[in-house]
């Protein structure tokens, strides 16, 4: 069976491993939504996601806070007159990309030894996209076919890094912070998971998670 190495684990007895998904799990790549949003004239996203005026319409699509239409619509505002609801949607899933297969292998394996959760600042849009591709690739209906439990951004309407989403994630999954390592590539989210007392890694591409692993 899989165990985490000793710089992953921190010489803790670990027992349960969140997650995150962009990134960690799921292959991403930014530029290229920016370039396809920049070809719908949009000139204000950049690869934070972020835009000028007001509260970011992206943060809140991924807080759960706007609806896939109201999103649509606030967008449509910045874009070329014309701009349709699919081409919006195919320029923000661009930056989604794989899941490669090593990574799910690892996780079935990881699961016989560990707790596994996913904990992800995501949107409908894109977990739409992902599981399609999970469903179709793998085989598994949800993610809760491999994970115990799951928690995007968009369903509990918390985000990363606050310390109030991974208070929630604490309790949600009756987890004991010192028996649980939370893996991200932010440095600014393990910052702030190790403030609540979990054990965490910090994932610096092009390090991938099969390598954390022996």
């Amino acid at each position: 069976m899989l165990k985490l190495i000793p710089a992953a684990s921190g010489g803790n007895d670990i027992r349960n491993i969140i997650f995150d998904f962009g990134g960690v799990i799921c292959n991403i790549d930014v530029r290229l939504s920016e370039l396809k949003f920049r070809e719908l004239g949009f000139k204000g996203f950049n690869p934070s996601y972020s835009i000028e005026e007001g509260e970011d319409v992206f943060r809140r699509l991924e807080g759960g806070k706007i609806s896939i239409p109201g999103f649509f619509e606030i967008l449509k505002k910045q874009l070329k007159p014309g701009v349709t609801d699919n081409e919006i949607l195919d320029a923000w899933n661009a930056m989604i990309l794989d899941i490669p297969p090593r990574r799910v292998r690892l996780l079935e394996e990881v699961k016989k030894s560990y707790r596994i959760f996913i904990l992800s600042n995501s949107n409908e849009i894109h977990y739409n996209k992902y599981l399609g591709d999970f469903s179709h690739r793998y085989g598994y209906s949800s993610f809760t076919d491999l994970f115990e439990k799951t928690w995007f951004s968009f369903r509990i309407h918390l985000q990363k890094p606050s310390k109030e989403i991974f208070d929630y994630v604490i309790a949600n999954g009756a987890l004991s912070p010192s028996e649980t390592l939370f893996i991200d590539d932010s440095v600014q989210h393990t910052a702030s998971a190790a403030t609540v007392g979990l054990k965490t890694y910090h994932l610096n591409p092009p390090e991938e998670i099969t390598q954390i692993f022996e």
